[in-house]
């Protein structure tokens, strides 16, 4: 090809000749100015060697902590761990099911490790050099590593010693921080887009670590205050949340009809429940689902430069090539549709970037409105929105949905992301090639002629579909049973007409079938791509959600969350713990009868009585469900139910 080229150079007409040459001097000076900008610069700090070093402080501030906690159960004297006494108790970075307060702290904390879950999305992080097949093993080492670095952010915020937890989580933070400016200050720019490509990458996780630091600020002023006397220390966590507690007032109260209309936004797109509050890893969740999308859109944009700049090259041997022919080659109407499809598809690629993540930022918005409504459901006792199989759930399968939640939501928003972009794309190729394409060459005419062929075409089918429904509903059923009836019941009238419009509808119906057929098969494609990234919904049919992978790890989810957060659930075990505490307490006040002598005293069964009957009276249903005793005969107990339907 080159060789041609010169051979072409050299036929040609001088000013021909010094007009390429011009060109291809322009050229290597872009590129040279290109190699000069984005050139690979040594930087000081190797973000994948301080990843390992990292481990040292990270382990040492585990251990630490790890001291301060005790275990609340000491082991016997045979066994090799008395020698520590109560110290060295497990510590966890945040509770994944029962987390409601210092949701946002931990959320940034997710933010954090963005980069990181980029890398291993991507698996460029391979910490040690195994074979093809144990792949699987070196992926999760490299997550257990990316996992043990982070990890003291969390320890440090949940931990109860927050004096000693701020001052290591705030050194921890600051040295990550001053690494990721110095990565950052020394190699601003990259090969790719340029100019302060590499803080379009490290900004989000410049302003996590940020927000960490003056959280741990926060927490270590608040601490110092407590400990010095100047404010007093919060009283232990209660089991119960303040939003669970209201959400069982709320269910105590009778309820009233509402004064106020709803607003359309609250109709119907969201409206705020001061009853309910999403769970630390929802918010974790959907905060690192943001920043690793914005990261894998910048990605996608940097291949997408570096393949634009390739097909520029390539457009560039090909205009020099129709240059050479005049205009005359055989291959010149090849290369010109070539080139037009290039720039086609460099400028729908660009287009649908903004449609393709707006879609996907709105699928994680509807993923915490669909799991409001669906813990709402299933605390109402409603399971009718999940499949029948879902019903029932394994216990175990649900305990490790809820740790494969996480990470799959993120991983099926990214992979979404870059199907639905294709999919749009390839949309807009349509369109560009159907609508726009034809007017740019004078070919509206002959467009707008196929178009109304195709669209009359289309309308006569679906105008007989709705005629043969027409019909039916006119002739071939009889008359409602009652004026208040919606539609005629299924019963045939006129039956011999019937079978004869059947009859010859019948060969009909074979060739509309196959249209149907295949736009069964477009619409499902289009849907399933379209719903790939949302896991709270599956794309499989009825009878096969089972082979839904991230369907199933959402209900598993739902699931775990409803036994173990549910407000009426949770009240009833801080109701316990209260009684329990209440009652070791006036074991261990000495003088507790003579402080309590005055007044009339009732005993426990009376009171336990006097709220039954009071409950009863209340909730006149619940009677059906007590416990018969040996007396009652099963005749008085249909009686009663009798007289509670009366």
């Amino acid at each position: 090809m080159y060789q041609e080229l010169l051979l072409s150079v050299k036929e040609t007409p001088w000013f021909q000749r010094k007009c390429i040459y011009s060109v291809s001097l322009l050229l290597d000076i872009q590129q040279k100015r290109t190699r000069q900008l984005n050139g690979t610069c040594t930087s000081s700090v190797d973000m994948e060697l301080f990843l390992h070093y990292s481990l040292i402080p990270s382990l040492f501030i585990i251990l630490i902590l790890s001291f301060l906690q005790r275990r609340e159960h000491r082991r016997q004297r045979d066994d090799t761990s008395y020698l520590l006494g109560n110290r060295f108790g497990i510590i966890m970075p945040l509770d994944f099911v029962g987390t409601f307060s210092n949701r946002w702290s931990y959320g940034i904390a997710f933010g954090a490790t963005a980069n990181k879950v980029m890398f291993l999305f991507s698996e460029g992080y391979q910490p040690l050099q195994i074979p093809q097949w144990a792949q699987a093993f070196e992926l999760l080492i490299g997550g257990i590593e990316v996992g043990l670095s982070h990890f003291p952010f969390f320890a440090c915020l949940s931990s109860e010693f927050q004096l000693v937890s701020s001052i290591l989580g705030f050194c921890y933070s600051l040295i990550w921080f001053a690494v990721t400016v110095l990565q950052v200050s020394q190699c601003p720019h990259g090969q790719f887009v340029g100019k302060y490509e590499t803080l379009m990458f490290y900004w989000p996780s410049l302003l996590c670590l940020a927000f960490l630091l003056g959280r741990f600020l926060h927490m270590f002023v608040k601490a110092l205050r407590v400990h010095l006397g100047w404010e007093f220390q919060v009283e232990e966590k209660s089991v119960l949340e303040t939003h669970q507690a209201e959400h069982v007032k709320q269910l105590l109260r009778t309820p009233r009809p509402q004064e106020k209309k709803k607003s359309w936004f609250q109709t119907r797109i969201y409206e705020w429940d001061p009853c309910f509050q999403f769970p630390s890893r929802m918010i974790g969740t959907i905060v690192l689902a943001f920043i690793c999308l914005y990261l894998f859109i910048v990605i996608e944009f940097c291949v997408f430069v570096y393949v634009r700049d390739e097909l520029d090259v390539f457009e560039n041997k090909l205009e020099s090539y129709i240059t050479f022919t005049n205009h005359s080659g055989v291959l010149t109407p090849v290369f010109l549709q070539v080139k037009e499809l290039i720039s086609v598809t460099k400028g729908v690629w660009v287009a649908t970037i903004l449609p393709a993540s707006l879609t996907c930022v709105s699928y994680l918005f509807h993923i915490l409105v669909c799991y409001r409504k669906h813990i709402k459901r299933l605390r109402a006792g409603d399971k009718h929105f999940l499949p029948l199989k879902f019903h029932n759930p394994a216990s175990s399968a649900s305990v490790v949905a809820i740790a494969r939640y996480s990470g799959w939501q993120i991983a099926y928003i990214l992979w979404g992301y870059l199907i639905i972009h294709v999919v749009q794309s390839l949309c807009g190729m349509a369109i560009m090639y159907g609508l726009v394409l034809p007017i740019v060459h004078n070919q509206g005419l002959e467009m707008l002629q196929g178009l109304g062929i195709g669209i009359l075409t289309i309308s006569i089918f679906v105008g007989l579909m709705i005629l043969q429904m027409c019909i039916a509903a006119s002739f071939f059923l009889q008359p409602k049973l009652g004026t208040a009836d919606k539609q005629k019941p299924l019963a045939l009238n006129n039956r011999k007409a019937f079978h004869n419009f059947n009859y010859f509808l019948f060969f009909y119906n074979v060739l509309l079938g196959l249209g149907a057929c295949l736009s069964r098969l477009l619409i499902s494609c289009l849907l399933g791509t379209w719903l790939i990234a949302r896991i709270d919904r599956t794309i499989m049919q009825n009878g096969y959600e089972g082979a839904d992978m991230g369907f199933s790890a959402w209900i598993g989810m739902l699931y775990v969350d409803h036994y173990h957060t549910n407000p009426v659930l949770v009240s009833f075990c801080h109701i316990l713990i209260a009684n329990h505490k209440e009652k070791k307490l006036q074991q261990t006040t000495k003088y507790w009868c003579l402080n309590h002598s005055a007044g009339p005293r009732v005993s426990a069964r009376s009171r336990t009585r006097w709220f039954l009957l009071q409950t009863l009276i209340n909730n006149p249903r619940l009677i059906i469900h007590r416990k018969l005793k040996s007396g009652h005969s099963s005749q008085e107990s249909q009686i009663l139910m009798a007289c509670l339907e009366s």
